[in-house]
């Protein structure tokens, strides 16, 4: 089946290909993203395959579907960045990655946790530099202290589990709570209590409206003074504008993402001879006790591995004429 695979990298195209090897597809990678502008690129194909960043709005599918695309696969658990309404109406099939390794994400979050409270980014620059002074480098325990966890399905569970090894105290969050989180000595709480009582809150859920800007002014002013925010789940449910008020007064004390809800044109390319005109994560990177990385959490063997395997899977379906398993939910 003809595919037409965006935003490609070399690493795309390796692990794809090796997921290809039995089903025989032809896939067309481009390096662009999937835009209103390169929709016409996937002409002649049947399905395109989409990632985080690229742009599946209802202007992109109605010129998709003009060009005889059926099939939208994404790369991907979340699909926030596709109009499942007006793929429905324009009669095209929308498929996603329902399930990959979940340790890549949560292990990557506890990294992320590691590297701000012990300030290890700062004293792994300094050393570089000849600088061995531990002045600015204190850290604390996490043994003890309260780690709040904003959405308990498989990431954010097996992120608590990881936690509770350290001897935390774990609150949960979760329109549908988790057996397993409950297991390991979590108690489920309001956002507002967990924000207040957790040294450590770690972002978990899905991007809906409900839970876009779930930490923004109003939230952060009452969590407690002094706590780490990690996000490795999407940038939408962080207001960054506040979370950089909240560290320049001390009332957030460290900052770790992975996602930044700009980040579809920052994200996925060497900008590193590029003028950044994002004067919002040109001042978030300059803080000492932040650190941003380019959604890599997901960034595996395993994992991406998992997701390739999926997606060709889901192609093969829909060649078939078979149910789509990993089909989006109707809007």
């Amino acid at each position: 089946m003809k595919t037409a695979v965006f935003s490609t990298r070399r690493y795309d195209k390796t692990m794809l290909a090796r997921a290809n090897a039995a089903a025989g597809h032809e896939l067309r990678f481009l390096e662009d993203r999937l835009t209103a502008a390169s929709a016409p690129l996937a002409a002649g194909c049947e399905a395109v395959c989409v990632f985080v960043n690229d742009s599946v709005d209802a202007e992109v599918l109605a010129i998709l579907a003009q060009h005889g695309v059926r099939l939208v696969a994404t790369r991907s658990t979340g699909y926030n960045q596709i109009d499942a309404a007006a793929a429905e109406r324009l009669g095209i099939a929308v498929v996603r990655v329902t399930d990959y390794s979940p340790y890549s994400v949560a292990e990557f979050a506890v990294g992320l946790l590691l590297a701000v409270n012990r300030k290890i980014a700062r004293a792994s620059w300094r050393t570089r530099e000849g600088n061995f002074d531990l002045e600015g480098l204190m850290g604390f325990d996490l043994h003890g202290k309260t780690v709040g966890v904003i959405g308990t399905g498989k990431i954010g569970t097996i992120f608590a589990r990881i936690l509770s090894g350290f001897g935390c105290t774990l609150l949960g969050h979760d329109r549908y709570p988790s057996a397993a989180f409950e297991a390991l000595g979590g108690r489920y709480v309001s956002v507002g209590e967990l924000l207040a009582s957790s040294d450590v809150v770690s972002l978990h859920c899905p991007l809906t409206e409900e839970t876009r800007h779930i930490v923004n002014a109003a939230s952060l002013a009452r969590a407690k003074r002094g706590s780490i925010l990690v996000n490795t789940s999407r940038g939408g449910l962080v207001d960054t504008e506040a979370a950089t008020e909240a560290l320049k007064t001390g009332q957030l004390g460290g900052l770790a993402i992975d996602v930044y809800e700009q980040e579809a044109n920052l994200f996925f390319q060497d900008l590193s001879s590029t003028i950044i005109c994002d004067d919002v994560i040109q001042r978030l990177v300059s803080f000492p006790n932040v650190i941003v990385t380019g959604h890599q959490a997901f960034f595996t063997e395993e994992a991406i591995g998992q997701i390739m395997q999926t997606t060709i899977d889901s192609i093969s379906a829909f060649e078939r004429g078979e149910a789509l398993v990993n089909r989006i939910p109707k809007s």
